[in-house]
């Protein structure tokens, strides 16, 4: 390898945050690198440059991206640099490098969902949240791997290869967003989206010791995420801090008239209601719920030990903490495990190697072209979800499974209306225990699932939730504190996550 020069050696520190004598001093901020850019302090063009070398280095034990897009971000760094040279103002993204998870469309590079069905797919047009990206001046350096379809809770369910967590290799990063977590949580990027169907972005985001945030349903635009349960999918954003969240979600967030489901409330500037708070205000005026059938003994230990700390450095930052209850808790994974298989066996029937994705080779018939194809092309996981939807949407038994678990799922909603009547936001564990080993639950797919079962009770409900780091368990992987917040209470749900990051430094770690 030919010697580094001491210019780039200076680049690539400055990208990460170290200083002159290589240690970490802090994780690279979103906002702060927007800032020096926009000033003309720094060059996009050389930010950009920077993260790619680092990416392509470091990437390589990790396995976090899919597809590097380099030409398309270094294009986008150069229009930047132009704008500032012209003296004319820049988004609020200006040069700042940003991953998005595969399943997000984007009108260059692939978009495979991580899937040998899509391994040679380019989308004709670009996710709304793509757009904005590089409208607000962000550069897309790449795509981010994830559980196929985003069908997973381990990212080993990719069919390409896993991706491993940045604090140890031999671990998880979590799912289905596992690429997008350990970008950010080693540093490639500042910033990540990805896509939370039932705990997609907070499971990882805990795994990894980085900042989730999954939106209330309909606050950002599904254009162009590939559907895996529509009612129940949406994007979300990785960060290292809150700050840096809060600036992503105002940039993504928002009506967009191609998507139906997008609402037609007005998005407020995130980013704007954290600068223009008093935090010891904010922390003295919190009311903090706690379920008490998140704190059960099925939760691992040292979790349950972190999230007890993190509400009494809540209790001594000034804010109240009461005991709520949410009694329909418990049956949150059957019910989505129903829902969400049944909207995925109608969504993925596009798949049929006709008019996009694989198609077989050698077959006889039509219905042996459909067959064929999709047996070759998807995985296990995929399968089983799309053979346990079929099941339950199916002729004698939709009214036993399907509409039960409707039913189920507006009690739920039903019992965080009632939690939050009584509690700005409620708290709790984001994940059951650590980051797993790789392998070891994959021969247990119930096992798998009960990854989320914190999580996916706020994606039946349609509101905004986020996990901030909170601890580390006595082998060193993060831990996460989950935020639930009423319906477009974005606003409460960030100054709650910010008033405990400015009280503690767990966001400040890295990995080694």
């Amino acid at each position: 390898m030919g010697a580094v020069s001491t210019e780039t050696v200076r680049r690539r520190r400055a990208f990460l945050g170290q200083d002159g004598a290589g240690g970490v001093a802090a994780p690279l901020s979103a906002c702060q690198l927007a800032a020096e850019v926009a000033a003309g302090q720094r060059r996009a063009v050389e930010v950009c440059r920077a993260a790619l070398e680092v990416t392509s280095r470091r990437d390589r034990e990790l396995h976090a991206f899919l597809e590097l897009t380099p030409q398309r971000a270094i294009d986008q760094a150069q229009r930047v640099d132009a704008e500032v040279a012209a003296g004319r103002e820049v988004g609020p993204l200006a040069g700042v490098p940003v991953a998005i998870k595969d399943n997000i469309c984007t009108a260059f590079g692939h978009t495979t969902c991580g899937s040998r069905m899509l391994a040679t797919y380019v989308s004709p047009y670009s996710a709304t949240v793509v757009d904005r990206v590089e409208q607000a001046g962000g550069l897309i350096i790449g795509k981010t791997n994830l559980d196929e379809f985003a069908m997973g809770s381990s990212n080993e369910q990719s069919a390409f290869f896993p991706t491993c967590n940045p604090w140890n290799l031999q671990r998880v990063p979590g799912g289905s967003s596992g690429g997008s977590a350990a970008a950010v949580a080693a540093r490639l990027v500042p910033l990540a989206l990805g896509s939370d169907t039932g705990g997609s972005v907070r499971q990882p985001a805990a795994m990894c010791g980085v900042v989730g945030l999954k939106p209330t349903y309909g606050r950002v635009s599904r254009y162009g995420l590939v559907a895996y349960a529509s009612s129940l999918d949406q994007i979300g954003v990785f960060a290292t801090n809150v700050e840096d969240a809060a600036l992503l979600l105002t940039t993504i967030a928002g009506r967009d008239p191609q998507d139906a489901t997008s609402a037609e409330t007005p998005a407020p500037d995130y980013r704007s209601a954290l600068a223009h708070a008093d935090a010891p205000e904010v922390a003295r005026s919190l009311v903090i719920g706690v379920p008490k059938e998140y704190l059960t003994d099925d939760l691992d230990p040292e979790v349950r030990e972190a999230v007890l700390a993190a509400l009494d450095e809540y209790r001594r930052l000034g804010s109240r903490v009461v005991e709520v209850a949410l009694p329909h808790a418990p049956l949150g994974v059957a019910a989505y495990y129903i829902l969400a298989t049944a909207e995925c066996s109608s969504n993925l029937a596009r798949f049929d190697g006709l008019r996009y994705g694989h198609r077989a080779s050698a077959t006889h018939s039509l219905l042996d072209l459909y067959l064929t194809s999709r047996a070759q092309a998807l995985g296990a996981e995929v399968k089983r979800r799309i053979l346990l939807g079929t099941f339950v949407l199916s002729r004698g038994y939709y009214q036993a499974y399907y509409d039960k678990a409707a039913r189920v799922r507006r009690l739920i909603r039903e019992d965080f209306d009632r939690a939050l009547a009584r509690a700005d936001v409620l708290a709790g564990p984001t994940t059951p225990t650590p980051a797993f080993e790789l392998g070891e639950k994959l021969a247990d797919p119930l096992q798998m699932y009960l990854a989320d079962a914190y999580t996916i009770a706020v994606n039946l409900a349609g509101l905004p939730a986020i996990s901030i780091p909170c601890g580390f368990s006595r082998t060193g992987l993060p831990l996460g504190l989950q935020l639930i917040g009423p319906a477009f209470g974005e606003v409460t749900l960030l100054r709650a996550a910010w008033v405990y990051q400015r009280a503690t430094d767990w966001h400040l770690r890295s990995p080694p």
